[in-house]
């Protein structure tokens, strides 16, 4: 080599090779770029080739709940764009942690994701100790649905609005109660937002189960409760319950004559029970925005939108960080709840 290209070297990598000939270090240096290039290539091919085998949706709950039909809604949208088998599995118990910390552990490869929601991943995490912690162990992928649940009444309670309620309540201090499925559960937790924005006590009535707690307000055992809108339907259509709001932001197709109870008193009101898919902490990024995309376009299908209905519920659209966003917030917020409400586990 000229002596001049040796000065030259010799001035781009002194501190690294400042002793090695030239003709030894141009090989090295080549062989870096070409190896980190290959590198960036081979991870470029494997995103391209994901995935190349089934797909697997942990629901950490029993089968035929709606974290149950909506992953599995969600499992068949993506076997169908994916042109892979996407395998629903059913891991239930306590209240949806074996199944959720099944995923926490899995490899983050972007082939085991979980059908995640509220009850799950935001209150039982406050209201008890779980063996995961929801914002360090997952990486949100997309918000598929939410669902909000409906105030009930029983016809024997002289209430005909939320305001009605709210007065009655005040007037009868610790008289009146709420029936819901148990401690934690969103149609508590519906009952107990109500308590503190409304500064009344509605007595929480725990039962283990919704339709237990559903059979009881109709006997009028119970006075009120906040309900799924599928389960609400038939006994509000047949007079047997009075519908006095929706908990949700905005009226729901299902119910388009119940108000919501921000307007129907208390502005601040809001909670819609969502469900989403996550996918273990450290799922690459790309892999998560494919899912992203794929999901979110998904929901938008007229199929989907009727089916989501079925169950009361709408179709949800957001990026994966918006989502991450919204789980943040619905910590914070209901941790004020919770504890503003004394709420503990049983």
């Amino acid at each position: 080599m000229h002596p001049r290209g040796s000065t030259l070297l010799s001035s781009i990598v002194p501190a690294v090779v400042p002793t090695v000939a030239p003709s030894v270090v141009l090989p090295c240096v080549l062989g870096c770029v070409l190896g980190c290039a290959g590198a960036l290539a081979a991870r470029a091919a494997h995103a391209q080739a994901w995935p190349a085998k089934p797909l697997r949706i942990v629901v950490p709950f029993p089968p035929g709940g709606p974290n149950d039909i909506i992953g599995r809604l969600v499992g068949q949208k993506l076997a169908e764009a994916f042109g892979q088998p996407v395998v629903a599995d059913n891991r239930a118990g306590a209240g949806g942690s074996i199944g959720s910390l099944a995923v926490a552990k899995s490899p983050p490869d972007g082939y085991t994701l979980l059908s995640g929601g509220m009850g799950n991943l935001v209150m039982n995490p406050i209201i008890d100790k779980v063996p995961y912690d929801t914002l360090r162990d997952f990486a949100p992928v997309s918000l598929v649905a939410s669902a909000p649940n409906v105030l009930v009444v029983h016809p024997s309670l002289p209430a005909k609005d939320v305001k009605s309620l709210l007065a009655l309540a005040r007037s009868r201090p610790g008289e009146l109660n709420y029936g819901s499925g148990g401690v934690g559960s969103t149609p508590h937790l519906s009952g107990a937002l109500f308590n503190v924005l409304g500064k009344v006590n509605l007595a929480h009535v725990p039962y283990k189960g919704n339709a237990p707690a559903l059979t009881d307000l109709l006997g009028g055992h119970v006075q009120a409760a906040f309900l799924g809108i599928p389960a609400a339907q038939p006994p509000v259509a047949s007079g047997r319950l009075r519908a006095l709001a929706v908990t949700g932001s905005a009226r729901s197709r299902a119910l388009p004559q119940v108000p919501t109870v921000a307007e129907s008193g208390l502005p601040s009101y809001e909670l819609s029970p969502w469900y989403g898919i996550l996918a273990p902490a450290g799922t690459p990024a790309d892999v998560v925005a494919r899912l992203n995309e794929t999901i979110n376009r998904s929901m938008r299908e007229p199929d989907m939108v009727e089916r989501l209905a079925a169950l009361g519920a709408e179709p949800e659209s957001m990026s994966a960080a918006e989502y991450a966003a919204r789980i943040r917030a619905d910590i914070e917020k209901w941790t004020r709840v919770i504890r503003a409400a004394n709420i503990r586990a049983e």
